[in-house]
């Protein structure tokens, strides 16, 4: 099968993100044994699964990643502005942040990542482009670390089912947005058997509005233009 390497490269990249987490009792996250490619909690009866390392970047990097995405209609979906100012969060090697600085000319791409090692892949190429409208920021398991009211659009790509505190961690994100900010979920779509990614890194549209409605976010629409990943655009209540 075509993408067969996607799944077996996928199995050997997730990291376990549970070791030294704490078994807190809440009753927003539950915890069960599940599947092995998860860590074991549930939000919203989900199970939240394992973090892709920082040894995937070069995944992340592939050729083949226009094709299967359409990473372009995502970035022309997004109606990116210049004077803009767009965090993404889980920027990984910053494979849309450096797309996305040009495009907001003056504007600002906040590059989130908890990752130090995806940090300084993405400094590294900062400073081999001279994007001077980057800016690097060291997240944490519960907050994305951005001023309140500061952002216009967010993007969270592929990155969001890995959250070990999603609801701490969209709160996060609704406090640095601006009153008319959107936010873009892209996530593979849990709903369609062929695409070729792992189910517990899938989401189904009903299951991402009910954990975005959780923290406060309303689905504005679903731009269903995209090869295997839901373009949800989300805005506060």
């Amino acid at each position: 099968m075509k993408y067969k390497s996607v799944l077996i490269l996928l199995g050997l990249l997730m990291v376990c993100s549970c070791k030294g987490q704490v078994m807190e009792s809440s009753t927003d996250y539950q915890y069960k044994s599940g599947d092995p490619n998860g860590i074991g909690k549930w939000y919203k009866g989900r199970e939240i699964a394992h973090v892709m390392g920082f040894q995937g970047m070069s995944w992340l990097e592939r050729s083949e990643r226009e094709e299967e995405e359409n990473t372009s209609k995502l970035l022309q979906n997004m109606n990116i502005k210049p004077g803009d100012t767009i965090a993404d969060i889980g920027a990984g090697s910053g494979y849309h942040v450096f797309k996305m600085a040009p495009m907001v000319e003056d504007g600002m791409v906040y590059a989130v990542d908890i990752q130090p090692e995806m940090l300084a892949a993405m400094e590294a190429k900062k400073m081999e482009g001279n994007s001077i409208n980057v800016l690097l920021v060291q997240g944490s398991e519960k907050s994305v670390n951005l001023r309140e009211n500061s952002v216009d659009k967010v993007l969270l790509v592929d990155v969001y089912h890995e959250f070990n505190y999603p609801l701490e961690m969209i709160q996060s994100i609704i406090k640095a947005m601006r009153p008319e900010a959107e936010l873009y979920l892209i996530e593979y779509r849990g709903e369609d058997a062929s695409v070729p990614i792992k189910e517990l890194h899938k989401m189904t549209e009903a299951q991402a509005v009910t954990e975005m409605k959780a923290a406060g976010l309303s689905l504005k629409q679903n731009m269903d233009n995209l090869p295997w990943q839901h373009c949800m655009v989300f805005v506060k209540d």
